[in-house]
């Protein structure tokens, strides 16, 4: 998965600033708003790439880049 095709999925899924979902973006809160959101992008990365990413491993990502990268080595 690539950083352009992460960002369509989030923005997508959440209500956030384009301009703010970068690499280095902090996922709470400069993306997502609180953990609600964390919880459909998940479930919208897993209907989208079929990579699980559960609610408890989502809350351990700082960034966009951290969740970027689990989603490439779990196959997306």
């Amino acid at each position: 998965m690539t950083f352009e095709s992460l960002k369509e999925v989030i923005c997508a899924t959440i209500t956030c600033d384009a301009a703010k979902v970068e690499p280095d973006a902090m996922l709470v809160p400069d993306v997502c708003a609180d953990s609600l959101d964390t919880v459909e992008l998940s479930v919208a990365l897993e209907d989208q790439t079929g990579v699980s990413v559960p609610d408890d491993l989502m809350a351990t990502f700082r960034t966009v880049s951290d969740l970027l990268d689990y989603l490439n080595k779990h196959g997306a």
